[in-house]
């Protein structure tokens, strides 16, 4: 699969590491060209760099992985407005968390998610991999006592999501079904509400009962 990646930051590095690992062929875009350039070669396994609008023009899927500020700034400089993420599966794995608040930036307004859909004009956006740190997806692979980790993955278009759940597969996780693009900021508010937990060092699983015990009948 060809993927482009939209930043040269720890998840665009985590991510695009372990995909590539897995036999997939990367275009790294950053605003920056030597600091895609020094990721691509980080990366290796054929990664190139380019800009931001390449990146976005590259493959059949592009990871979107910047700093929730950067955003909009990014995906004008991709030319997200003039169509470039077109008919492209764009998974948006950012967070837009107020830091040591634990809330969202977005409170009063469209989720993360739906904002970048509003701005990528036909892009096809799934939103996933938000809910752990990089240093989770750079473990080979994320494997713990109970299985492998799920990654909850909302979209509305079942081709993008598709394409998506064969990378989650590749990175040896379980693809998660989410719902659709409008569950997309529960997963976000989740994941602000998960991350007080974890900064307070405290296990956010003993919260939750076993699916024999809460599931339906």
């Amino acid at each position: 699969m060809r993927i482009g990646v939209l930043g040269t930051g720890n998840m665009a590095d985590a991510l695009g590491t372990q995909w590539a690992r897995a036999g997939h062929e990367l275009l790294i875009g950053g605003r920056s060209r030597p600091k895609a350039a020094a990721l691509a070669a980080r990366i290796g396994h054929g990664a190139r760099a380019g800009s931001l609008r390449e990146a976005a023009g590259f493959g059949e899927v592009t990871l979107l992985a910047v700093a929730y500020e950067g955003v909009e700034a990014v995906l004008e400089a991709a030319g997200a407005a003039e169509g470039t993420l077109g008919g492209r599966a764009l998974i948006d794995c950012t967070n837009a968390i107020v830091p040591g608040r634990f809330t969202l930036a977005t409170d009063g307004g469209p989720g993360m998610a739906e904002r970048i859909a509003a701005r990528a004009v036909g892009a096809r956006v799934v939103k996933g991999f938000c809910h752990c740190a990089d240093a989770v997806w750079r473990m080979t692979p994320p494997v713990f006592a109970d299985g492998p980790l799920g990654v909850p993955l909302c979209g509305d278009d079942e081709g993008a999501l598709e394409a998506v759940r064969t990378l989650v597969r590749d990175m040896g996780c379980v693809p998660l079904d989410g719902g659709g693009l409008e569950r997309a900021r529960l997963l976000e508010s989740t994941v602000a509400f998960l991350l007080g937990f974890w900064f307070g060092g405290v296990e956010p699983r003993a919260a939750l009962p076993p699916l024999a015990v809460q599931g339906p009948a």
